[in-house]
């Protein structure tokens, strides 16, 4: 969740050299009561206008790192796992890029998801209602440097779609926090309310957060090899055997809500077959097809994710994850062109096709023993996460649902 505070320009210069302390004890899974004192200390390369503020009185953000009183690094912060894994891969001197595509809905209110237009994939007007609440958000994520390759109408009736161009993971990750931020304020002004819940309508597509990526040194792709069949290096072939081989592991950190799973199910275009592939959709990660004198965007397609995750912890783990495999040089599989959906189960197995977890239990299961998790998020986050999540197991698996209500009532 994104937390916030605001200081008045005269705090400004003291804040920017020395930070400014909160009470992380009020703050659920950062610190306890006995070590609670925090502080915020700014990043000036973030700083942006907000442009949706009015001139006369203008605001500004920037994010903060969280650090302890000494101004040591907290490891409660999740800025800080993220930077702590890019350092690793910054010393061999590497760059990891990321192109999040995040789809979310708008809804009339936050009380029922009743949507605001009936339209399809790519659909424009009458049926897209919502293109002018897309453009209005582009220019304000454009004035505050964030930059815009497309938007469209998704599949689902209200369902929509803005794609950032790639960038460096750090920067994304505030990108997509700054992303989400001005995609319900926009909708919020219009008098409507934007979601990124994975799966707010029963019998609709869920919304999803495919995820692009690379590995560059200076001006280089490392994913491409202009020798092989696929355009792939060994380096990209072991990234992607690293995700694959650690999906069960790493999927409770990217898809992180008891929602998210409702979204994971045969059917509805979202991937739960672990496999990969370059046109067949159906697969967890796809490579896009390269075309000539392109090098530079050879990249993998991570399609599991949801936009409702913490992009600092899903981006940490996917590199870690894609890091393994190279490092340990993990064998790739076969690729699967074929639509997985419309096999048989014996076909999979023949095939060694497994799925992802089918809740957030039994993704909680596979995370709490992966080591490959606990070392890149951090013993702080990771138990804490751990924790928390089987709170929220709890609480969904003794709630009474409207569904149990009307399956059972009448016959019992």
């Amino acid at each position: 969740m994104l937390k916030s505070f605001a200081i008045t320009p005269s705090e400004l210069e003291t804040g920017m050299a020395e930070g400014m302390g909160f009470d992380g004890s009020s703050i659920e899974g950062f610190a306890r009561i006995e070590e609670s004192d925090m502080v915020a200390l700014p990043d000036p390369s973030t700083f942006r206008m907000l442009p949706w503020r009015p001139e006369e009185r203008p605001v500004a953000r920037m994010f903060c790192d969280i650090v302890n009183p000494d101004h040591t690094p907290y490891e409660g912060d999740p800025r800080y796992v993220l930077k702590r894994l890019l350092k690793t891969i910054d010393d061999k001197g590497y760059t990891f890029y990321v192109g999040p595509e995040l789809e979310y809905f708008y809804f009339k209110s936050n009380e029922e998801p009743v949507g605001i237009d009936t339209g399809g994939y790519f659909d424009s007007l009458p049926l897209d209602l919502a293109s002018n609440l897309r453009r209005d958000t582009i220019f304000f994520l454009q004035n505050m440097g964030i930059e815009v390759e497309y938007s469209h109408h998704e599949v689902a009736p209200s369902q929509h779609e803005i794609d950032l161009r790639f960038d460096e993971a750090l920067s994304m990750s505030d990108k997509t926090m700054t992303y989400r931020m001005v995609v319900k304020e926009i909708a919020r002004k219009h008098g409507y309310y934007a979601t990124f819940m994975p799966k707010p309508i029963f019998g609709e597509n869920g919304s999803g957060m495919h995820v692009h990526q690379s590995l560059f040194q200076g001006d280089k792709n490392l994913f491409f090899d202009v020798n092989d069949p696929y355009h792939l290096s060994k380096m990209a072939k072991g990234y992607i055997a690293g995700i694959m081989h650690h999906a069960r592991e790493i999927i409770a950190v990217t898809n992180q809500w008891v929602n998210s799973y409702k979204r994971l199910v045969p059917g509805y275009e979202a991937p739960v077959y672990i496999s990969w592939a370059r046109r067949n959709r159906s697969a967890m990660i796809r490579v896009p097809m390269y075309k000539p004198g392109k090098e530079i965007a050879t990249r993998i397609e991570f399609r599991a994710p949801d936009p409702a995750c913490n992009p600092y912890l899903a981006f940490a783990v996917m590199l870690a994850a894609g890091l393994k495999g190279i490092e340990d040089e993990y064998e790739i599989p076969d690729p699967i062109e074929e639509d997985i959906y419309k096999m048989s189960q014996k076909e999979k197995n023949a095939r060694g096709i497994t799925t992802l977890p089918d809740n957030l239990y039994e993704a909680i299961i596979e995370v709490e023993k992966s080591e490959l998790v606990k070392e890149a998020l951090g013993e702080h986050i990771f138990n804490k996460f751990i924790e928390n999540k089987k709170i929220e197991w709890d609480m969904y698996r003794t709630h009474v649902s409207k569904y149990e209500i009307e399956k059972y009532l009448p016959i019992t």
